[in-house]
């Protein structure tokens, strides 16, 4: 018989944790806090990878707010992720219906099988302009986490 050691999150983890992403400005993205918390599996994307490597080491009980500068979180804005697609591809690959305004994020599905989203910036009568970063691209966050259970 092994004992697993779950004295700290490691890569793999489950964990259960309160959690706030906020803006510099102060802007609430999400809060547990307010809520339930979130258990979460390490390493499958629930997270971004710099926000996941952030907790490991964390032991229970852990409370601490982490200031991350711009583009850490979330990696750096990338104009090559700002593409036009024709109306055709759009209706041919989305996941939501027929109607697009500008400002809804858009599912596509992706030839691996997978799905990759963006925001819908404009729209004419022959295609339209995507933003496929990731929203908080580029900001300044403030990761706030207070570690509640590990598996």
């Amino acid at each position: 018989m092994s004992i697993i050691d779950i004295s700290e999150v490691k890569p793999g983890s489950h964990v259960t944790l309160n959690y706030r992403l906020s803006l510099a400005d102060g802007t609430e993205i999400v809060n547990t806090f307010a809520d339930r918390p979130a258990t979460l599996l390490l390493g499958v994307g629930q997270l971004s990878p710099p926000l996941e490597n952030i907790l490991i080491g964390l032991k229970v009980g852990h409370h601490s707010t982490f200031q991350l500068e711009p583009g850490v979180a979330f990696g750096q804005r990338n104009p090559d992720l700002i593409q036009r697609i024709s109306l055709k591809t759009l209706r041919d690959n989305a996941v939501i219906g027929e109607s697009f305004n500008p400002g809804d994020l858009i599912e596509f599905n992706a030839p691996d099988g997978g799905r990759y989203a963006g925001v819908l910036k404009e729209v004419n009568d022959s295609s339209a302009l995507f933003d496929f970063n990731h929203p908080l691209a580029g900001q300044a966050v403030a990761f706030e986490v207070q570690i509640i259970g590990i598996l």
